[in-house]
């Protein structure tokens, strides 16, 4: 089967959808596939292609495509009622889902207030942090901090506190300027150092700038454990512990964006919990329904929701989206947690992390890879430099060969990932493992004009 001319429903595709991320002229080259079936983790092209879908159509589906249990939840809800706005009126899957999750945080955090995607969740946490210190008379605290190398999304705001110079570059103009601190990263580990000492020498930098410009700041932006777009970069969560100190000692929000990281993506259900912590916001997305429909939220204090509870209108929260709180996409949500509750999702990952591990074992004593690393269900791991200067279409590269070994991944530059759904059994793992080490070996073997052939039916 070759995969060298698009299908119509691709020509079709190329003519009329702009895709997000992506440089369209490099579709000449490589056409999008098209996707007409799911499965488990399992996705069908209109070519008759089945691949595994290893990073979870960009994070978001925990439990396989066309999940029966979440289908019939859905199918279920469309009988009752598809969508009511949420200003002045509620529904009872928006209820349960609210209830569900400050239950979670063993109500240290609630009040949920929805919007369909990440970077609207954390539109709404930086701005209700903005408007907390001014209701409360402090008025100069509208800085915000974020990490070197961090990604919280693409809408002005979230972009504002994205340190990715390539999302970036294009709209500075519109953007305002952030504190910018050391990322903890653990590969920034010297020949003396292990990932606490990193965590905590960025600390410093973090309680050295609190300490110049703390009555400036409203809020300080992390991804708990792994940053995620910034090339997996994972830390110790002792950081995330002494960045709650910090924040408490100086007045200033902890604003933790589990929007990838979330709905047990690094071993707990929240990835703050590994550091014994709860921030003042928590933004969810992606896994939360499912990958099944657009859904985000931000949870936050009592404190907070307190300062906008009065008798004028000026003093709410004067936010909305049209589909906020969709009966649809909660009612997905709902069926996750369910799933999560009665299958013990969380003690079965510890299982398929080490089993994740071992079917990668083949990466930790291989030369041209470095930084090899793992959280939960993230696993990650870099091309060594001089590899990787030798490739400079490595990502575009490994991706087509992966699809090849039936394996769908996409690598962030040198940064090769696996974030596989929670459904995949020991033999699937192993078969995502020897598939990943195989289009790596085809990738780096080859020159950079190395002419694709045909892929794996």
């Amino acid at each position: 089967m070759s995969s060298s001319l698009p299908s119509s429903w691709v020509s079709r595709s190329l003519q009329s959808v702009w895709h997000p991320c992506t440089q369209m002229k490099q579709h000449e080259q490589v056409p999008p596939l098209c996707v007409v079936k799911g499965e488990g983790a399992w996705l069908t092209d209109d070519q008759g292609l089945v691949f595994m879908d290893c990073i979870s159509s960009w994070w978001t589906n925990l439990f396989g495509h066309a999940n029966p249990r979440i289908n019939s939840a859905i199918k279920h809800q469309l009988d009752q009622i598809e969508h009511v706005m949420l200003a002045g009126l509620t529904h009872p899957p928006v209820i349960e889902l609210s209830e569900k999750l400050a239950s979670l945080t063993a109500h240290h955090l609630g009040h949920a207030f929805y919007a369909s995607d990440g970077a609207s969740a954390v539109e709404i946490a930086l701005k209700m942090s903005h408007h907390f210190w001014r209701i409360s008379g402090q008025t100069q605290k509208r800085r915000f901090v974020c990490l070197k190398g961090s990604y919280h999304g693409e809408t002005l705001g979230a972009l504002s506190v994205t340190d990715v110079p390539l999302f970036r570059q294009a709209y500075g103009e519109l953007l305002s300027e952030p504190f910018i601190v050391m990322s903890p990263d653990a590969r920034g580990a010297t020949a003396e150092e292990n990932a606490q000492d990193v965590a905590l020498r960025a600390a410093l930098e973090l309680e050295a700038l609190f300490q110049k410009e703390g009555t400036q700041i409203a809020a300080f932006i992390i991804e708990p454990l792994v940053q995620c777009a910034g090339q997996m970069a994972m830390h110790s969560p002792i950081y995330l512990k002494r960045a709650r100190e910090l924040c408490d000692q100086y007045a200033v929000h902890l604003i933790c964006d589990e929007i990838a990281v979330g709905c047990g993506r690094t071993g707990t259900f929240f990835a703050s919990e590994q550091a014994g912590v709860w921030p003042d916001f928590l933004t969810l997305s992606k896994g939360i329904s499912g990958g099944y429909l657009p859904l985000s939220l931000s949870l936050t204090t009592d404190t907070i929701y307190q300062a906008f509870y009065a008798d004028t209108m000026a003093q709410g929260f004067l936010h909305s989206h049209s589909y906020t709180g969709n009966p649809l996409a909660c009612t997905a949500a709902n069926a996750c947690l369910s799933i999560f509750e009665t299958d013990h999702v969380l003690l079965g990952n510890q299982t398929r992390s080490k089993q994740i591990e071992a079917a990668f074992e083949w990466a930790k004593n291989d030369a041209r890879v470095q930084n090899f690393r793992q959280t939960g269900m993230i696993l990650a791991f870099d091309v060594a430099p001089d590899w990787a200067l030798q490739h400079p279409s490595f990502s575009r590269d490994l991706f087509q060969q992966a699809l090849r070994e039936r394996l769908l991944i996409r690598p962030i530059g040198h940064t090769v990932y696996v974030m596989p759904p929670y459904i995949l059994d020991e033999e699937q793992i192993a078969f995502m493992g020897r598939g990943v080490k195989a289009a790596l070996n085809a990738t780096l073997s080859s020159s950079k004009n190395h002419a694709l052939g045909e892929i794996k039916p």
